[in-house]
């Protein structure tokens, strides 16, 4: 039981940290680009809802509920993470304290990088009974990654606008521009 555990979890951790398949690091940090640590609740929970997005995508698949065409959804991968830099590069002077449409728009990225993954993972699992229980172990590694890339993401911004004074508009702009310049290749490629 604890191997399994452990294996899932594992498996979770390097999905996300794996330097070959970073366009999840890349979403992640433009996500969180515009917040402060002293915002991590208001992050904390965006990443969840990430993460719920996410599992919820490989249980529709696991369980074959949904079909995907995976050239698509791995094209539209890359689309989440421009989109999701350029609505922070537009909003960058809002508070976007009404994030209801954040939240919807990062549960709907979540289901689509959910899919991205879904034929490894049903591959993984192969033909087993238990799909659930690997899912949710799973999914626990995945949200450790996205919360150790978080403070790690949130303590740059708070170090690069609270001590070197970078306003709020330069780095979130910065940041997003970098990405996009860094997501452009992976939408070509795709």
């Amino acid at each position: 039981m604890w191997e399994q555990l452990l294996f899932y979890v594992q498996l979770g951790l390097n999905h996300v940290l794996d330097v070959n398949g970073y366009d999840h690091v890349l979403f992640l940090v433009v996500l969180v680009v515009p917040f402060l640590f002293a915002q991590y609740k208001k992050v904390i929970t965006l990443v969840t809802v990430f993460t719920v997005g996410h599992t919820l995508a490989l249980i529709l698949s696991a369980y074959k509920i949904v079909q995907v065409n995976s050239g698509l959804v791995e094209f539209l991968i890359p689309v989440t993470i421009a989109l999701t830099a350029l609505y922070s590069i537009v909003f960058v002077s809002k508070s976007l304290k009404n994030n209801n449409i954040t939240v919807f728009i990062t549960l709907f990225f979540g289901l689509i990088h959910g899919l991205g993954f879904s034929s490894y993972f049903k591959m993984i699992i192969g033909r087993s009974s238990n799909k659930l229980v690997p899912l949710i172990e799973f999914s626990l590694g995945i949200e450790l990654a996205q919360i150790v890339i978080v403070i790690a993401m949130l303590l740059l911004s708070t170090l690069f606008r609270s001590l070197f004074g970078v306003s709020k508009k330069i780095w979130v702009i910065s940041i997003s521009v970098l990405i996009i310049g860094l997501v452009i290749p992976m939408l070509l490629s795709r």
